[in-house]
């Protein structure tokens, strides 16, 4: 959606506001040249006005504007200015932010880039399957030697089939307990994490809230609406022994929700590292120049009411890295990990 079409529909909802209350100030909508100067200070008004976390994270955004807007000159490249607007978005912390054009596109790095990895796929391939696994609906499934059934969903932008489910699940039926692996996983559709997470509830469930930017104020939030998932239907698999999510510095936006959904459910433990977060909905529009920015508009929580923004924790007890001493010798330390908790268990 363009810049110009936000306007227009912010200024087709506030003309009745306006005309039910002719006191009240309304909002004034101010237009930029396509110079510099002017897609600078649209991006930080786009920032302003519709970032959800700017209160949640203590930014000061005035303060941030005063130090990105000495480095505007009339006379710079785009590419020199796409730097400085980039640099400013850096100060939001957020993967989900990224201003993109014809030659680049910015991207946050350092919500996983400052942590340890914590995975390797090509490790848990050779030494726990000899590269003998099962593939389905974009999930790598398996029992490893202690009858642990193990599932590796690397993105959920990979849609699960309801077929391919059960045929996954009926497959690891008989084992002691299921660790599910999302490290590494980088998110994608929310329906995804729905139709997976309907395999471990046996009642609808309140899942988390999400609650939408109301106006242009920082703190100018709707109460926060419950989302709710059922069940299964009837004649589908469902999973009732204990699980394990495994969870590393990498796992965000929809798989952050996964985790968030998963860790408050009854017999699932998750195992690892804080998530990476991302709990923003992410919204796009375009600086008069025709570059676009995507960034976080819509705050989503756990069940508990608490933003996962910053990631989710592991379970009590249950935060553990990998040993690279342990990686040489072929082993996942997190892997074990959770076969431990799952033996204990039984």
């Amino acid at each position: 959606m363009s810049l110009k079409a936000i306007k227009y529909i912010f200024v087709r909802a506030l003309l009745p506001l306006c005309a039910l209350l002719p006191l009240a100030a309304c909002h004034e909508i101010e237009e930029y040249a396509d110079d510099p100067r002017g897609n600078f200070e649209a991006l930080w008004k786009i920032i302003d006005e519709h970032y959800c976390f700017l209160e949640e994270k203590g930014l000061d955004w005035d303060e941030v504007h005063d130090k990105y807007a000495r480095r505007v000159g009339d006379e710079m490249t785009r590419e020199e200015l796409f730097i400085v607007c980039a640099d400013m978005l850096d100060e939001l912390r957020d993967g989900h932010v990224n201003l993109s054009a014809p030659f680049n596109t910015s991207y946050y790095r350092k919500w996983w880039s400052d942590y340890p990895q914590n995975f390797s796929q090509r490790l848990v391939e050779e030494s726990y399957f000899n590269f003998n696994y099962r593939q389905s609906s974009g999930m790598m499934f398996g029992i490893l030697s202690d009858n642990i059934g193990y599932i590796y969903y690397s993105s959920f932008s990979s849609t699960i089939g309801e077929g391919n489910l059960d045929n996954v699940l009926y497959f690891l039926k008989n084992t002691n307990g299921l660790i599910i692996d999302v490290r590494d996983n980088g998110g994608g559709n929310l329906t995804n994490v729905e139709t997976l997470v309907a395999r471990f509830i046996k009642e609808p469930t309140v899942v988390g809230y999400i609650s939408h930017k109301t106006g242009p104020g920082h703190g100018d939030f709707s109460e926060p609406r419950a989302v709710e998932y059922k069940p299964a239907a009837e004649g589908r698999i469902r999973w009732g022994k204990p699980v394990v999510v495994l969870a590393n510095r990498s796992t965000f936006s929809a798989a952050n929700n996964f985790v968030s959904v998963m860790k408050l459910l009854p017999g699932v433990r998750v195992a690892g590292a804080t998530t990476g977060g991302g709990s923003g909905m992410p919204f796009s529009s375009e600086l008069p120049c025709g570059w676009s920015v995507r960034f976080s508009a819509c705050s989503m929580l756990d069940a508990e009411g608490v933003s996962t923004e910053s990631g989710v924790e592991p379970t009590e007890g249950c935060a553990v890295d990998m040993d690279p001493a342990d990686a040489l010798a072929g082993k996942d330390s997190i892997i074990e990990f959770a076969i431990r908790l799952l033996q204990e268990g039984e």
